[in-house]
C-alpha cells in the first residue's frame, strides 16, 4: 500500500494527517509512505523527522497524488491555485481518499459530484459512528475537544469586555453571559473552558442527558421543550427535527439571546446539513459587541448569516465562521488527528489493500463516493432539498 500525505491548501490550515510518529507505525505494517516536502512544517514537525520514520519526502502535491493508492488530508478537496486545478483533478481513478469531506454541506456537492465522476472512493471522517469499536478513529470528537477549547479563546479575543467579573477601584464589572447551542464533545469543552475563565454559562442541547452533563459543569439549563423521544437518534445524537420543532427551538432561545455576550453554537446531527438554530432577525435582536462562534459551519452552520471561512460584524454581532478552528493549535490536534486516521486505515487495509465490507457500520457511515456513485444517505438527502 502506497500512503500519500500531502500538504494541506486551505488557508491558513496548519495541520497534517500524519505525523512521524504514525508514519512510523504504517512503515512498520508494511506500507510505503510519501509526504510532500514541507507538509508538517506548519504543526512543527520536520521533514527529516519523517525521513527518520521512514517516509519518503516528495518534491511536489502532484507527484504525491500520482504514485498514491491512499490519500490522507485533514481537510476536503480544494482548488489548488499552484496547479490551476481542483485537488480531486490531481487524482486518478480507482485511488481511496480518507478526510473531512463534510459531504452533506451544500457549499461541498460539486466536490462531492467530481470525486463520483473521477472514480474516487472517498470516506469522510465525519461519517465515524460513535460506537465503541470506533472510538480511537473517531477524528470528529478530537478536533470537537480543540474547536470548543480554541472556540471560546476566540470569542474572548473578540469581545469588547471582561469575560470574568472584576472588582476595580471605580466599581465591580459583572462577568460575561456565554451560551453554549448543542452540548456534545465541542460543546462541553467550550462549556469548561468559559467556565474556567469566569463566564456565568447556560447551556441548551435537545438530549436531556447532554443537559445533564451541561448542569454538572455548572451551566444554567434553557429548555428547548423537545419531546425526548423525537430528540435522541440511535447511539444517542442529536436527531433531525421536523421544520415545525425547529421554529420551536428558535423562539425559546430567542429571550435568551437578547441577554448573552457570546454564543458558541455545535449543534450537529451526524452526516446530515446543521440545524438552522439562529436566524438573522434572531442575530439582529443580540446585543451590539456579542459574539457567534459557529463551529457547526462545516456542515452549514447553526447561525443563518454566520460567513463560512471568515469573520465578520452584521447587525453588531461578531460572527466567527471560522472553518478550522482545530487548525489554530496544530500540534496538539495534529497529534490527536493523526491517530485517528492511523486507526481507521489500519482497520480497512487488509494483506496491503482497502477491504471495503459496506455491511460494516463503520464503513456504511464513512463511504461517499464508489464505483462512480454518490452512495452517502446524508448526502443524497441533502442533494435533493
Amino acid at each position: 500500500m502506497i500512503i500519500g500525505i500531502p500538504k494541506e491548501i486551505m488557508q491558513g490550515e496548519a495541520r497534517v494527517s500524519a505525523t512521524p510518529e504514525t508514519v512510523k507505525k504504517f512503515v512498520t505494517d508494511g506500507a510505503t509512505v510519501l509526504v510532500e516536502k514541507g507538509a508538517g512544517v506548519g504543526s512543527y514537525y520536520l521533514d527529516k523527522d519523517y525521513i527518520a520514520a521512514g517516509a519518503q519526502i516528495i518534491d511536489s502535491a502532484k507527484e504525491v497524488y500520482e504514485k498514491s493508492e491512499l490519500i490522507l488530508k485533514v481537510k476536503e478537496p480544494l482548488f489548488n491555485n499552484e496547479y490551476d486545478k481542483h485537488e480531486v483533478e490531481l487524482m486518478h481513478k480507482g485511488q481511496y481518499l480518507i478526510t473531512f469531506i463534510h459531504p452533506a454541506s451544500p457549499v461541498n456537492h460539486k466536490m462531492v459530484e467530481l470525486l463520483a465522476e473521477k472514480g474516487i472512493i472517498s470516506l469522510t471522517l465525519d461519517g465515524v459512528p460513535r460506537i465503541s469499536r470506533a472510538q480511537n478513529m473517531d477524528a470528529l470528537t478530537s478536533m470537537s475537544t480543540c474547536a470548543g477549547y480554541k472556540g471560546i479563546l476566540l470569542a474572548a479575543n473578540a469581545m469588547p469586555k471582561f469575560i470574568p467579573s472584576m472588582f476595580t477601584a471605580v466599581g465591580s464589572i459583572p462577568p460575561a453571559k456565554v451560551l453554549i447551542i448543542g452540548v456534545g464533545v465541542g460543546g462541553l469543552q467550550a462549556l469548561a473552558t468559559a467556565k474556567r475563565l469566569g463566564a456565568t454559562t447556560y447551556a441548551a442541547d435537545i438530549r436531556p442527558a447532554a443537559a445533564e452533563q451541561a448542569m454538572s459543569l455548572g451551566a444554567k439549563i434553557v429548555d428547548l421543550g423537545v419531546p425526548a423521544d423525537l430528540a435522541i437518534a440511535e447511539g444517542g445524537y442529536a436527531k433531525n427535527l421536523p421544520e415545525e420543532w425547529i421554529i420551536k427551538e428558535r423562539e425559546k432561545l430567542r429571550p435568551i439571546l437578547k441577554e448573552v455576550d457570546v454564543v458558541f453554537c455545535s449543534a450537529l446531527v451526524p452526516g446530515k446539513i446543521a440545524p438552522i438554530l439562529l436566524t438573522e432577525d434572531m442575530v439582529k435582536e443580540m446585543p451590539h459587541g456579542s459574539v457567534v462562534v459557529d463551529i457547526s459551519i462545516d456542515q452549514g452552520g447553526n447561525c443563518e448569516i454566520t460567513p463560512p471561512g471568515k469573520t465578520e460584524v452584521k447587525h453588531g454581532v461578531t460572527l466567527i465562521g471560522i472553518k478550522n478552528i482545530p487548525g489554530m493549535l496544530p500540534t496538539s490536534s495534529t497529534w490527536m488527528f493523526s491517530h485517528n486516521i492511523y486507526n481507521l486505515a489500519k482497520y480497512l487495509i487488509k494483506d496491503g489493500k482497502i477491504e471495503l465490507d459496506r455491511t460494516d457500520e463503520i464503513v456504511k457511515s464513512i463511504l461517499v463516493t464508489i464505483d462512480g456513485q454518490i452512495v452517502h444517505t446524508g448526502t443524497l438527502e441533502a442533494m435533493k432539498k
